[in-house]
């Protein structure tokens, strides 16, 4: 039994040596943050329409689109705003933002079509704002989410950024609310986790197959968008960003993420049961909805960040040892994202913890599929259980 354990608890330290050092060096977070980045001009700056999908954002549309219409653009910019059949009046909050702003850029707001069977609503929306846009033919789309506001530098810097790396994404990850006591607990870690899975270093290495994206704020080149089929070819998928990102890279485009402060989200979390919600909503579609890769997923967070902890308990001092120096590595590897979010490093060791709790949200997202209520959102069950 005691060398079981022995083996057990050197498996998991090597679990760690090798996220530390062969996963894109994914846990250093200043590596990415693209707010230190300069920003340099252009001789011409190409023409940009920001595609805003919004269903049921009345709460947030108005300082959405304000923080939008005061972008310091040198090139021509205009917006479009996408109602998805919202129920609270959001279209008219849009319009009456616009019309207290009477400068360019111009915003259009749109109602969307109805829903199409295989479509989920946020890419409907995306499409419907392209369409709509269409004759204006501009070099890129700005696609940002209705609940997020952006710091008036925040499109020279992206356009920058493109134009200078040649890119055809360029996908921010926005600074996500942490201040009730349950978004400090686990906000910072679906950073951690999404960084884990989709390393920034490796999005940018067209050798390398993985590819991602931050749905809140995607600069996308039109004649991309017009390579891979437009939004149809991304119609029903439910992590919309990533499918993007996947195709964009399979048709030879160059993708890069980042990090950001200079953009946030207004979406707040009070109660942790909300963020269980959000992490339900599509962790199952993540895991390509199969029963196997959730066992093996489940297994593997075990092994991962819980097994460290129970491991100290073990008879061995060798076995002890082992699990405390995995864990250490867990800590400090998740320190510099707490320090990114401006959070006390306290936070770090309780890593394992947060872990059930999204192990937790997994499978309660795999649940709620079988029952055929998969991907809850604004009303809509977006990946329901084939019959």
């Amino acid at each position: 039994m005691q060398t079981a354990l022995f083996f057990l608890a050197f498996f998991t330290l090597a679990v760690w040596v090798y996220l530390l050092t062969a996963r894109g060096g994914f846990w250093r977070v200043s590596s990415f943050d693209a707010d230190r980045d300069s920003n340099p001009g252009l001789a011409a700056w190409p023409a940009v329409v920001a595609i805003v999908p919004a269903r049921n954002e009345a709460l947030a549309i108005a300082q959405t689109i304000a923080s939008l219409l005061a972008q310091e653009y040198p090139g021509i910019f205009s917006i479009v705003v996408v109602d998805d059949h919202s129920e609270d009046g959001t279209a008219e909050i849009a319009r009456k933002a616009a019309a207290e702003r009477s400068s360019a850029p111009s915003v259009t707001v749109h109602s969307a079509a109805p829903l199409p069977p295989g479509w989920t609503g946020k890419v409907w929306a995306l499409s419907q704002g392209a369409l709509r846009v269409e004759e204006a033919k501009p070099a890129y789309y700005w696609l940002t989410d209705a609940d997020v506001i952006h710091t008036p530098d925040m499109l020279r810097r992206l356009v920058a950024r493109a134009e200078h790396d040649h890119l055809d994404l360029t996908s921010l990850s926005v600074l996500l609310q942490s201040r009730t006591l349950a978004e400090r607990a686990l906000i910072p870690a679906f950073t951690y986790f999404f960084l884990k899975l989709y390393p920034p270093r490796q999005i940018a290495n067209p050798a390398s197959r993985t590819a991602g994206a931050a749905g809140g704020c995607i600069l996308l080149r039109s004649e991309m968008l017009e390579r891979i089929g437009g939004f149809a070819a991304i119609r029903g998928e439910v992590i919309d960003d990533c499918a993007l990102a996947h195709a964009v890279k399979r048709n030879g485009g160059r993708i890069w993420l980042g990090l950001t402060r200079k953009s946030q989200t207004l979406r707040t979390y009070g109660t942790f049961s909300e963020i269980r919600n959000m992490i339900a909503r599509a962790a199952f579609t993540q895991l390509h909805y199969s029963a196997l890769v959730l066992l093996v997923t489940l297994t593997a967070m075990f092994l991962t960040y819980v097994a460290p902890v129970g491991l100290l308990f073990a008879p061995a001092p060798a076995t002890r040892l082992l699990a405390l120096a995995a864990w250490l590595l867990m800590t400090l590897s998740f320190a510099p994202t707490l320090r990114f979010y401006r959070l006390s490093p306290f936070w770090a060791p309780l890593l394992p913890l947060v872990a059930l709790f999204y192990s937790y949200a997994t499978c309660l997202s795999a649940v709620r599929y079988w029952l055929g209520r998969g991907a809850q959102w604004k009303g809509r069950a977006q990946a329901p259980r084939p019959a």
